[in-house]
């Protein structure tokens, strides 16, 4: 027993249907291009989660900045008093 009561001949035999109607270059040029489109959607996410990583680092810098100045001026106000 195999794979939900299909058997290893069954599926040797629906294998072998399938190569006859298609061809082994069809069925090679359909597996490049799944292969190709899994590639390029794999691509996709890493590049879509970059950029979420990128505006999230954007995000913390600008809000350092926001910090930064009111500091930088009370060192100045400071400063003068002296």
């Amino acid at each position: 027993m195999g794979l939900g009561g299909i058997s290893i001949w069954q599926l040797l035999i629906v294998l072998a249907i399938i190569v006859l109607l298609f061809g082994t270059k069809k069925l090679r040029g359909m597996g490049g291009d799944l292969g190709g489109a899994v590639k390029g959607f794999k691509k996709a996410m890493s590049d879509d989660q970059t950029k979420e990583t990128e505006s999230e680092k954007a995000e913390q810098i600008q809000e350092s900045q926001k910090a930064t100045p009111t500091q930088s001026t009370e060192k100045a106000k400071d400063d003068s008093k002296v």
